[in-house]
């Protein structure tokens, strides 16, 4: 083992775990400790801000100015009791981050001093400029102006000496430039569209909430162990690196007891995130080893899309603390599992009843239907815009290996799920005509059964499963903004609901029974849908071809499948629920294609730099050793007997020749074909161009690099391996 590389290992494996300092109280009580949360709003605030202010929390109510003052007042001196000096608009531009520019509170107090100042104007809206995001050709470096702006719907939390005010951001034409714009459109379009739907089963419903629960995976590496491993540091995964003897076989990594570094790790997460207002509760280890997994409680989607992003930062800082690097990037080493970020999607009314759960009444039942069977419309119809939004340079990984979803979009339903939509499906023209209102419900109807949650298996091969009483979008990618998916998802089922209100008036207009207009269109629905239901082996080939005489989407190149987002019918969709623009889509993707060349180009020069600077020089000199081994055992043996003892070396020698040529001459190769693909001057054709010529020589190089990896004298690699990468001790 390289000097080098044996002080870093030798230094991982001799850490211990760092002291967590444990609050004294219960998580109930330092919960939402940094949060500006109801409780600190009716402590902070006048009583009739307080008032307009979860009016405009709950209704959308718009927000004057003279109120915003007074509630910036309010935050104000609660932040400054916890020591804050500054206040930032935290936003999440088109890169999967988060954004922050930190401004003090201060201003002059006009007699030569200073005076701390926090206005209603600075906490709505705010111009940070930011002109250096990705923006797909929507702002111009001379027309710069981007300006964000306040989303009461996400409580102001504080994080150190800052207090970080949740925004949109948008251009100074209007469009969006980030994820929480659309999405807020996104989740007022369902909510809208739900609403309109739940009146023909229960006239009180006002308001109808997306809920999502994430789960997220990561792994873990001991940060001498990855500052050691340029590949880790510039892409977040390894380029190369030979499978270790032992990985996941034995399946004993998963749901083990945790190692007692990370252990501390964990508790100390938690308790940071809690006192953020993140309801973390789930903790455990998952399949691979030094990979784990946390889950909070079910949120509002647009909150619980703000906490993922928020904990995926805090577990970055956190690890650090403990000696650990956090690893969010989906297929971070090679044959062992990814890590996905499952978004667990539901809706909820304001009177208490989950749609996506069936009920104990024949009417919940078939309301319960309703909202099912028109989510898998929105899937069927729009399997290739989901796909499209969770698919990444990062996630294409992981989609389609046999420990994550295939790259085609299905939904499991489970046995008695699927029974009920086939009665529905068989069920007569006359038997539907012959159930009216006034005795058809208290007869029951017969082809909507009596459902029970959870009466079914999982299928973990399915990338959007029913679940009981939600539906779990298995293919999002661990280090994705989970508003990509949702934005897709809730403006398809919006679209969706509008188009069901409209078939079922059309019916009852014409004379037909309420529930027997909405059983006439579930049934034409579920007809349509049944493709898209599938709930066998999403991994086998026969699927594949299955799916594609199902009329699915079955592209497997990034780029192209990014197209999904430009087709006619998607375009029209998210114009119609008022979500984006075309103007706004195309400008997406001209961000996601160019994104996606800049990450395969990345990867590549960190390849070529360390193919050419670590891996031939050490696999030269170690050659070198065994050719001068052969030498000398010519000048001690007579050739007969050197020519015997020498021959493995000599093979050696030979495969290391034939392994470092064919390594040079692709790096160099690999050089020449970025030359050419970065003089294309479409995003999309360059993207595909990475896509089909440098991405696979990426694979071809580190082929010949884990061979190397195999022979070369252990003590002279530089990097370090698989067995030292994945084993926490």
């Amino acid at each position: 083992m390289s000097t080098l590389r044996f002080r870093v290992v030798e230094t991982a494996f001799k850490k211990k775990a760092m002291p967590v300092s444990i609050p004294e109280e219960r998580p109930s009580k330092y919960y939402g400790k940094y949060v500006f949360n109801r409780e600190k709003m009716f402590k902070y605030l006048p009583t009739d801000v307080y008032a307009k202010l979860v009016d405009v929390m709950d209704n959308g109510a718009s927000l004057d100015r003279s109120v915003a003052d007074e509630v910036a007042a309010g935050m104000k001196k609660w932040a400054i009791e916890l020591g804050v000096t500054h206040y930032t608009h935290w936003f999440q531009p088109l890169t999967d981050g988060t954004a922050e520019k930190h401004d003090a509170f201060v201003e002059h107090d006009g007699k030569g001093g200073m005076m701390e100042e926090f206005s209603g104007k600075l906490l709505v809206q705010q111009e940070p400029d930011a002109s250096s995001f990705p923006n797909g050709g929507i702002r111009n470096t001379f027309e710069a102006r981007g300006y964000s702006a306040w989303d009461p719907s996400s409580p102001v939390f504080v994080v150190d000496d800052t207090l970080c005010i949740p925004t949109v951001f948008i251009a100074y034409t209007g469009e969006s430039l980030d994820y929480k714009a659309p999405l807020l459109k996104a989740l007022s379009a369902v909510n809208k569209a739900a609403v309109d739907v739940c009146h023909y089963f229960n006239p009180d419903v006002k308001k109808v909430m997306a809920y999502l629960g994430w789960e997220q995976e990561y792994f873990l590496v001991d940060e001498g162990l990855y500052a050691a491993r340029p590949d880790l540091l510039l892409t977040g995964r390894t380029l190369m690196g030979h499978e270790a003897s032992k990985n996941q076989q034995l399946e004993d990594h998963y749901f083990a007891h945790i190692p007692t570094r990370v252990a501390a790790f964990m508790k100390d997460l938690e308790i940071q995130a809690l006192e953020l207002g993140i309801p973390v509760k789930t903790r455990h280890n998952e399949v691979a080893p030094n990979q784990f997994e946390l889950a909070p409680i079910f949120e509002e989607c647009n909150l619980a899309v703000d906490h993922n992003m928020l904990i995926m930062a805090l577990m970055r800082k956190v690890a650090r603390s403990h000696g650990f690097r956090v690893l969010l990037h989906e297929k971070p080493f090679k044959g062992i599992n990814g890590s996905g970020k499952h978004n667990n999607w539901s809706l909820g009314t304001d009177t208490g009843i989950l749609l996506m759960a069936p009920g104990k009444t024949a009417e919940d039942n078939l309301r319960f239907i309703t909202f099912i069977v028109n989510t898998l419309m929105a899937v069927y119809h729009h399997n290739g815009l989901l796909k499209a939004s969770i698919m990444s340079a990062t996630n294409a990984h992981r989609l389609g290996a046999n420990e994550a979803p295939p790259a085609i979009i299905s939904s499991f339903l489970g046995s008695q799920l699927t029974e009920a939509l086939d009665r529905l499906e068989e069920s007569t023209d006359e038997a539907l005509s012959s159930l009216s209102g006034k005795h058809g419900m208290k007869l029951d109807i017969p082809q909507i059964p009596e459902l029970l949650i959870d009466n079914t298996d999982r299928n973990r091969t399915s990338p959007f499963a029913f679940t009981g009483n939600r539906f779990e979008f298995r293919a999002v990618g661990s280090e994705a903004n989970c508003a990509s998916a949702m934005i897709a998802l809730n403006s398809a089922v919006a679209d969706q609901l509008i188009t069901f209100k409209s078939d079922v008036d059309a019916l009852i207009a014409a004379g037909d029974d309420k529930m027997a207009a909405i059983l006439k269109v579930l049934r034409k629905y579920t007809k349509e849908c049944k493709p898209i239901r599938f709930d066998g082996n999403g991994y086998s080939d026969e699927w594949k071809e299955e799916a594609a005489k199902r009329g699915l989407d079955c592209e497997t190149s990034c780029p192209i499948i990014f197209d999904n987002y430009l087709s006619p019918e998607s375009v029209a969709m998210f114009e119609r629920v008022g979500v984006m623009t075309k103007v706004e889509l195309e400008a997406r993707n001209e961000v996601k294609w160019e994104t996606y060349t800049k990450k395969i180009q990345i990867e590549a020069r960190v390849l070529g730099d360390l193919a050419m600077n670590h891996i031939i020089p050490v696999a030269t000199a170690y050659q070198s050793r065994l050719i001068d081994n052969v030498f000398k055992m010519r000048q001690l043996f007579p050739t007969d007997k050197a020519e015997e003892l020498s021959i493995e070396n000599t093979k050696l020698i030979e495969e290391i020749s034939q392994r470092t040529i064919f390594i040079t001459n692709h790096v160099r190769a690999m050089v020449d074909a970025r030359k050419v693909a970065n003089k294309i001057e479409s995003e999309r054709e360059k993207a595909i161009a990475y896509h089909d010529t440098i991405a696979p020589m990426l694979e071809e190089i580190r082929y010949h690099i884990d061979k190397l990896e195999l022979i070369v004298d252990n003590e002279m690699w530089t990097l370090p391996k698989y067995r030292e990468l994945l084993f926490i001790r």
